[in-house]
């Protein structure tokens, strides 16, 4: 587009330049290489300020030296690029500078949203901040010294063809203002309707390539038996086509940094890489649902199938390993358990939630030996002497000490473990009376084995019971939201209990009311700066337009590829609101330096429009093409970084449309009446109209 290939590489060269003193920053400022830091970098980011400033060299030495008719001296070469890198300071140093401070927001967010795009931010800061510096500085330098030819300023190809329909187009824009104006609202509108129909969710959800299905029997089962209800279950899935090997672990470990009971089995299923599938287009969800069929025919088990980074996640976040958690605190743990049951029976029937189910607080096989006092009363037995009965036999009890040397042990008697568990033994314990005979422990007491509790689990100092789901199919938003509604219109709370949402729910409602604060932060940081820049409040309203009309195109690009909006996208939007302006800053900065020379409003903003297209199209397509990889990545943790890239891209698409149509539109419309301060810039733009 610049039609000068050494000047192209020159803008290229800003590339690995910036790189290598960004990879020094991220040193001395302590941030480490990986998926967000580097990954969401966007070289076309990084050379937007190198373009402008080399168009617009490029522009004035072709000019110069066609006035002089022969190519210029170093001397010319230097002056003509050092007032050409002025003339473009403001707009190159304003854009920039808002395109950074966008980004700064984004350090204040905290969580595992901070986490994950904290070390994004200050790289592209730091980035930004060196191609700035390379931008004002090594390129006017290598553009003085290395351009040394006549230089024939000439649109190629594709400026030629982009020219020969923009002109008419725009000029039809200018005529009809009120339908410019209201294509641009209508577009607006879309797009509002739109975002209201996407779904929310707290992160994409990471493809890690394997399974993890957790198996829950009754809380009575032992290891053993555990062991040996997974065994089947393993050479079943073994046999699958797709997996490469399956290895499960039951109960808790020696280091016990996962405490489990021994009714649980975590399954890791290794999955083939797809080239080696039977089907390589077989989606990871349709392969999913056919094991749920399979482990159907193995009874006694309650599954959960999730990945296994992504359970761990869950369960570090909010203590469950689902992604929805619905919370029920009280008092009365009998009345909680039946809400529970009611609210898991409510999360079975939405859609989208899968893998209900309520954590095991009962079931658990108990000895209940209650001490009948009206024939104690009869037999003349005291309460104590059942009690020391049943603590001696079952629970055992010290009856001497055997020292060895210095050490000494213990002696406790009680009953051998197979006598403990037969209940036709201990009811016939014999229980002394005051007479000195002895009856039946059966006689005195009753004799049973109940369901007692599995687990209390508390916490903020109150009783919970836990309900938890996995979300497939649907965005985790929605989900909760038709839950909510469900679970108020049907379930009704016992007196001192209440619910709390949690899991992956909770992570998206505390960094959505985070981003609520951090975008208004954001505009208002855009328009400062803008104001700065252009000196007029109502100048620095129309560049801002092009924030609005940029988020267009990002919600309609989320819509258009069925993706959910997420703290990734709302980075993207972040980031889009940045360079939006940008290009709208560059070209309202040409139509004010026409107005400077003397030239109408009207006139100018036609003028100035073309004048700037090559600029505009360069810097929105070099910023594009740099999210294009991203966009289309399908590696691990594409995932994260598309719906930023699938933002930006299709945010710049409306974006430029805005600048190269609605924005000449808009400032001849309503653009500020006088040709404000002088500057150099605006002797630059008298020069322009001499030539």
């Amino acid at each position: 587009m610049l039609g000068n290939a050494r000047a192209a590489l020159i803008a290229a060269l800003v590339i690995p330049v910036t790189m290598m003193l960004t990879g020094l920053g991220m040193v001395k400022a302590g941030v480490s290489a990986n998926l967000m830091s580097l990954g969401a970098l966007d070289f076309g980011l990084i050379v937007d300020g190198a373009v402008i400033i080399v168009e617009n060299a490029l522009r004035r030495m072709a000019g110069r030296q066609r006035a002089a008719g022969r190519p210029l001296t170093r001397e010319e070469r230097l002056d003509t690029v050092a007032t050409a890198a002025r003339e473009m300071i403001r707009p190159s140093v304003y854009g920039q500078a808002i395109i950074m401070l966008v980004y700064v927001p984004l350090l204040t967010l905290s969580g595992v949203e901070g986490k994950t795009f904290v070390p994004m931010a200050l790289t592209v800061i730091i980035a930004l901040g060196c191609a700035f510096v390379l931008s004002l500085t090594f390129v006017p330098a290598m553009i003085a010294l290395w351009l040394s030819k006549r230089i024939e300023e000439k649109d190629g190809r594709i400026m030629a063809w982009l020219k020969a329909r923009y002109e008419p187009g725009l000029d039809r824009a200018m005529r009809r203002p009120a339908l410019t104006f209201g294509v641009g609202l209508g577009a607006f509108v879309a797009a509002v309707l739109a975002f209201l129909s996407l779904g929310q969710v707290f992160l994409p959800q990471l493809d890690e390539g394997d399974l993890l299905i957790q198996a829950l029997r009754i809380p009575a089962t032992s290891v053993r038996q555990s062991q040996a209800m997974q065994r089947p279950i393993e050479r079943m899935m073994a046999r699958q086509p797709e997996v490469k090997f399956v290895f499960s672990k039951t109960g808790t470990a020696e280091l016990a940094s996962d405490p489990m009971p021994p009714n649980a089995t975590d399954m890791f299923v290794i999955l083939k890489d797809r080239a080696d599938w039977p089907d390589p287009a077989l989606p990871k969800a349709a392969l999913v649902a056919r094991l749920e069929g399979e482990l159907a025919r193995f009874p006694g088990n309650v599954y959960e199938i999730t990945q296994p980074i992504q359970m761990r996640f869950n369960e570090l976040i909010a203590g469950v390993r689902g992604d929805i958690a619905v919370k029920v605190y009280g008092d009365d743990f009998t009345a909680m358990n039946a809400t529970a049951q009611s609210i898991a029976e409510v999360l079975g029937r939405t859609k989208g939630a899968v893998d209900v189910k309520v954590e095991q607080t009962t079931g658990l096989p108990m000895l209940d030996i209650r001490v009948n006092r009206e024939a104690m009363a009869r037999l003349g037995v005291t309460a104590q002497a059942v009690q020391d009965v049943v603590t001696a036999t079952i629970g055992g009890r010290q009856a001497g000490t055997i020292y060895e040397g210095d050490r000494r042990f213990p002696v406790v008697i009680r009953l051998a473990e197979a006598d403990r568990g037969d209940l036709a033994r201990l009811k016939h314990l014999p229980v002394p009376t005051p007479a000195g005979g002895f009856v039946p422990l059966a006689s005195v007491a009753d004799i049973r084995i109940e369901d007692g509790p599995n687990q209390i689990s508390r916490e903020n100092g109150k009783r919970r019971v836990v309900v938890q789901a996995n979300v497939r199919g649907r965005d985790v938003a929605s989900v909760v939201a038709d839950a909510e509604a469900a679970i108020a219109r049907e379930v009704r709370l016992p007196p001192g209990s209440y619910l709390e949402w949690g899991g992956q729910f909770e992570n998206l409602a505390s960094a959505r009311a985070r981003l609520q604060l951090v975008i208004p932060a954001c505009f208002v940081l855009i328009l400062l700066l803008l104001y700065g820049a252009l000196g007029s409040v109502r100048d620095a309203a129309i560049v801002f337009t092009g924030v609005p009309l940029a988020l267009v195109g990002g919600v309609l690009a989320l819509f258009a590829r069925g993706m959910d909006f997420s703290v990734s996208a709302a980075v993207g939007f972040i980031a889009l609101s940045g360079i939006a302006v940008l290009n709208g800053l560059v070209m309202v900065s040409s139509i004010q330096d026409l107005m400077r020379s003397g030239m109408p409003r009207a006139q100018a903003a036609r003028a100035g429009a073309l004048q700037r297209l090559r600029p505009v199209v360069m810097t929105a397509l070099v910023a594009s093409l740099g999210f294009v990889p991203m966009a289309l990545g399908h590696g691990a943790g594409a995932e994260v970084q598309k719906p930023v890239a699938t933002v930006v891209i299709g945010g710049l698409v409306s974006a430029t449309l805005l600048t190269l149509f609605v924005l000449p539109t808009l400032y001849a419309r309503y653009g500020r009446r006088g040709p404000g301060p002088t500057s150099t810039t605006g002797a630059l733009s008298r020069l322009d109209a001499q030539d």
